[in-house]
């Protein structure tokens, strides 16, 4: 599920697998753009992981937090879209997308 900064929400189905940042650019969610295609090298999947989920999913590698230095509003659930595997553990994850990706698709 996906949450935008106005409120609304969108959900779709992703393979065990994949990525979030995958999920995203299939189903054209506004706001993650993964310039990089995934490779962890700039921050435009930039996302926060609903606080419920947080613990789910498998604390970012140092490479991804390096990355997260340079995000808009980095904040304790932030995470990069293109390095949350999903697991049978994610199903239904909620994550939200900053404000200022949202308006600058």
């Amino acid at each position: 599920m996906f949450v935008h900064p106005d409120g609304s929400r969108e959900a779709h189905a992703a393979a065990v697998g994949e990525t979030v940042m995958d999920c995203a650019l299939d189903h054209g969610v506004r706001g993650i753009r993964a310039q990089c295609g995934g490779a962890c090298t700039c921050v435009t999947c930039h996302c926060y992981v609903d606080d419920a989920w947080v613990a789910r999913v498998p604390a970012p590698r140092d490479d991804e937090l390096e990355m997260l230095e340079y995000a808009w509003r980095r904040t304790a659930n932030s995470r990069l879209a293109c390095q949350i595997v999903l697991s049978g553990d994610c199903d239904g994850i909620v994550v939200h997308v900053p404000e200022r990706q949202a308006l600058n698709p």
